[in-house]
């Protein structure tokens, strides 16, 4: 008796357990599955791109994705995918350009180009008059091709001095600060000076032996001069931040100045008008940008920049670009289904979510047209699991450059620059760049040109002179980096007509601000500088690119950024703090399921219970029934 109800027993608990794991794997989220098959991957190449991938490599952690990437420069990375020991790479130069004498063949394993990033390469400077730093040059392309062909070598040159009629700049030498490794940046920016300056291109390739003079991504270095090679965007910014490196310039991706903490020159574009590269103006930039849609041709998705180069919007910043993605098409040297799901699935994410960050680090989000072809480009990834419907996928994905109808909504709401932006005899007194006082040193580029798109509600914003020496500055004896302040924790109560603090923040201790004279504290630390050269207007008002003068209207107030007249915080800046991300694939349930599943919890929690309480209950009977002894009638047969 006792062996069979221990038998039945037992396999009452094999069938409840059975039951219990039949019912978890209902409710298991499918999340752990799919991440299970991510295996790491590696890419190499770009550090123009790096701070973005490094963002999304960060992000994607959390859904159980490894991603590697190294930091190398683009030249190097087209290498390493070529010879197969990376899965990708990442670079602003296609294969196939020619370099003087130097050329770089397309590899032989399969590839395809996507976009992931764009933005604007700037000009980082380090320059003081007296012991205020200067936050608020002005640079034409003639003038910089003569800094960085040695042209022209001192910063009190009359061709500066022209180009900023509101400062008195020091007799000190200009120190040029250039890669000294292959790079993408060096060649955007020498393919902007041949096509934009080519007879200062084509005397310093004569100065420096270099024939045929073409764009090249490793920048030939005067001997004899004060030029200066680094290796890296890393090694450039860090360069020309140092205290003692007054008179440096240097070009970067903008996200390395906002984190260094140091301004960039404002270019002037063929609209006749300094800009900064904001994620706004590179959007507006790249609608010239003329891409080769050409499915079969090896260049597809590549740029040609030139009509970007010569758009005369006003808002046009000149060295936009973007850059690629280079992604495998085939299984060579290696490349597993596995490896290629995962690729597909970061890929996807930094398209969409991955693109909600970039603006906070210095990048402008991709818009809907280069979305939708870099995601065709996903689909090429052998064992990619990228659906096929590109609709649904531009419906769902949570890119802040367009709405789910394709509406380009980020160079729709880019405001104009200020009349005192355009070449002329004023200067605005706005920081930029990472300089204290600006919208990139209060964590928000979205909002860096806030104060220098507003303009009076009743005057001209020309009428708001910039200071006769250095602008909006902050103290040489600080680094900038460590000077910057923190957002003011008070209230203003400035009216409309009374001017924005600094260029969009709430940084700065005091200053003049505003066409009406007034002054006021707005920042909690800082360093003094004139701040507010032009008047932050209403939400929802417009203003004139050529007058200055802003009206009411019923448009997008989104359109317009800038200090809120009622409580001087920055309106329509980016939340900063921890990014919630839709990751994919995600899919676990919202709630316990219908009826049946609710039953079927129930009965394999009662058979859990039976498991627990009925085997000690018949072992306990039979306890009492051995010390009992046998029947009085004699032994019974159980059986």
């Amino acid at each position: 008796m006792t062996s069979v109800i221990r038998t039945r027993a037992r396999l009452l608990a094999v069938a409840g357990a059975v039951l219990i794991m039949w019912c978890a794997g209902i409710f298991a989220p499918s999340q752990s599955a799919a991440a299970a098959s991510y295996v790491p991957i590696s890419g190499a190449g770009s550090t123009w791109s790096y701070n973005a991938i490094h963002e999304w490599i960060t992000d994607v952690a959390q859904f159980g994705m490894t991603v590697n990437y190294a930091d190398v420069g683009s030249s190097t990375g087209r290498s390493e995918f070529a010879q197969g020991t990376v899965d990708w790479g990442a670079s602003e130069i296609p294969y196939g350009v020619q370099d003087g004498n130097n050329y770089d063949p397309p590899p032989n394993r399969g590839y395809a180009y996507m976009p992931d990033t764009a933005g604007g390469t700037t000009f980082m400077y380090n320059l003081t008059i007296g012991n205020q730093r200067v936050t608020n040059l002005r640079l034409s392309g003639a003038t910089i091709a003569g800094i960085f062909t040695n042209k022209i070598t001192m910063w009190n040159d009359p061709a500066i001095a022209a180009d900023n009629p509101g400062l008195t700049l020091p007799a000190i030498r200009i120190i040029p600060v250039v890669r000294s490794d292959g790079s993408g940046a060096t060649a955007e920016f020498t393919q902007w000076m041949v096509a934009t300056q080519p007879s200062a291109w084509n005397a310093y390739c004569s100065v420096v032996g270099r024939n045929p003079c073409t764009q090249t991504s490793t920048y030939p270095v005067q001997p004899g001069t004060a030029m200066v090679g680094q290796a890296g965007d890393l090694g450039v910014s860090g360069y020309v931040s140092q205290q003692q490196a007054d008179g440096a310039i240097g070009y970067v991706e903008f996200s390395y100045a906002l984190e260094t903490g140091f301004p960039v020159a404002l270019v002037l574009n063929a609209a006749g008008y300094y800009t900064e590269p904001t994620p706004e103006n590179v959007a507006v930039s790249l609608l010239k940008a003329q891409i080769n849609m050409n499915k079969g041709s090896a260049d597809y998705l590549t740029q040609d920049l030139s009509q970007v180069y010569t758009d005369t919007d006003p808002r046009t910043y000149p060295l936009s670009n973007y850059s690629y993605m280079i992604l495998p098409t085939d299984s060579s040297f290696g490349l597993s289904s596995a490896k290629g799901y995962t690729l597909g699935a970061f890929g996807s994410y930094l398209l969409c979510q991955g693109q909600q960050q970039v603006d906070q680090l210095g990048y402008s989000a991709l818009p809907i047209n280069l979305v939708e072809a870099g995601y065709a480009q996903l689909q090429q990834i052998p064992g990619n699991q990228v659906a096929s419907a590109s609709t649904s996928f531009i419906q769902g994905c949570n890119n802040p450059t367009f709405s789910t109808n394709g509406t380009n909504t980020l160079a729709d709401n880019d405001p104009q620059p200020p009349a005192c932006d355009k070449q002329g005899p004023t200067q605005c007194s706005t920081a930029t760049g990472g300089a204290p006082g600006s919208g990139g040193a209060n964590g928000s580029t979205s909002s860096a040109t806030a104060s220098a798109s507003a303009s009076s509600s009743s005057s001209s914003s020309a009428s708001s002179s910039p200071s006769p020496s250095v602008g909006n500055g902050s103290s040489s004896s600080t680094h900038p980096a460590s000077s910057s302040s923190s957002s003011s924790s008070s209230s203003s109560s400035s009216s409309t007509s009374s001017g924005s603090s600094g260029s969009t923040g709430t940084t700065g201790s005091s200053g003049t601000t505003g066409s009406t004279g007034t002054t006021g504290t707005s920042g909690a630390t800082g360093s003094t500088g004139t701040s507010g050269s032009v008047v932050t207007p209403n939400a929802g008002s417009s203003c004139d690119a050529n007058t200055g003068l802003c009206v009411a209207s019923s448009g997008n107030p989104a359109a317009l950024s800038g200090t809120s007249a009622n409580t001087g915080t920055s309106a329509g800046t980016t939340p900063t703090g921890p990014q919630i991300v839709n990751g994919e694939p995600v899919a676990a349930p919202t709630s316990l399921g219908d009826g049946a599943q609710v039953a079927l919890m129930a009965l394999a929690a009662a058979l859990l219970v039976g498991i627990g309480l009925v085997p000690p209950l018949i072992a306990q009977g039979n306890t009492r029934r051995r010390r009992r002894g046998p029947p009085p009638n004699g032994p019974t047969d159980y059986r």
